[in-house]
């Protein structure tokens, strides 16, 4: 009795024909995913507006009290704290 290589070939082609299939799947949800957050973050900047209150991607959160040319804006952190950073650091706007 020998080993049937044939069985083995096949078995060894039907995981790599579903391991593909798998792959391709978990691409398309990443993608349409990413596509998704893209959108909602240029809706964000779009939205941001002087008094608007956001949240920074560390966490931290302020009130817009200044829109600079190009993408710096002036937050203020606490009473008298205002500090400049890049509007694509803003990840969400409190309403």
């Amino acid at each position: 009795m020998g080993i049937n290589w044939e069985v083995i070939l096949w078995t060894c082609v039907t995981i790599a024909v579903l391991m593909g299939i798998f792959g391709l799947i978990l691409s398309i949800i990443s993608a349409v995913n990413m596509r998704k957050r893209r959108q909602q973050i240029g809706e964000l900047h779009t939205a941001l507006a002087v008094g608007s209150k956001v949240m920074f991607a560390g966490g931290i959160y302020g009130k817009v009290v200044r829109i600079g040319q190009e993408e710096i804006i002036g937050v203020e952190i606490a009473p008298k704290t205002v500090i400049e950073i890049s509007r694509f650091a803003v990840q969400g706007i409190e309403k």
